[in-house]
């Protein structure tokens, strides 16, 4: 009996351990920090108002409060979060907020195709843009583990910063990142 209990005890306590040390691994961090300025940065324009121009968005948009979402693939979580970011810039133009999405891509043929099917498919109406580059524009910071990166700011100064590795964007965190549009509305 004790010798069945001895290998059930160390499965525990190795199951605990293993659950302490994931809690404790450092968080994802990719793009600007809070505090951190913005600088300028070109995009192909896929399915906005410049639609097939190369343009900075961040320059366009100055110091109003702006969401940046950086992605690498589309997914039912980030399709979710863009269209809750589109809603909530519908819903926010009283305060001049603006979004756009960057897709991180080194096959930009392909990726312009699938944005134009996104975009019309959920009726998108923030641009949705790509970088033909991978690492994403110079001075970002752009984790190579991160799938989806969303910085927010206003006055062209970081706010808010959110970083995902492949898989960890859930509904739930959908909401909380959507959510989190209000800290740049507050000014």
């Amino acid at each position: 009996m004790l010798k069945a209990i001895v290998p059930s005890c160390a499965l525990v306590l190795v199951g605990a351990l293993a659950l302490t040390a994931a809690e404790k691994s450092p968080k994802l961090e990719s793009g600007l920090k809070p505090g951190e300025r913005v600088p300028a940065f070109n995009v192909r324009d896929i399915t906005g108002p410049e639609k097939g121009e190369t343009l900075c968005y961040r320059c366009r948009f100055g110091g109003k409060p702006v969401v940046n979402i950086f992605a690498r693939e589309i997914t039912p979580e980030l399709t979710s979060l863009i269209k809750n970011v589109d809603k909530q810039v519908a819903k926010n133009k009283d305060q001049k907020m603006e979004a756009f999405v960057v897709f991180l891509t080194d096959e930009p043929d392909k990726a312009e195709k699938k944005l134009e099917k996104l975009a019309e498919k959920h009726k998108v109406k923030i641009p949705l843009t790509l970088i033909d580059n991978l690492a994403g524009p110079e001075n970002y910071k752009i984790a190579k583990d991160a799938d989806i990166t969303v910085m927010m700011w206003v006055d062209g100064k970081v706010k808010v910063n959110h970083a995902f590795s492949k898989g960890k964007l859930k509904k739930e965190t959908v909401k909380k990142v959507s959510a989190d549009t209000k800290k740049i509305l507050e000014d």
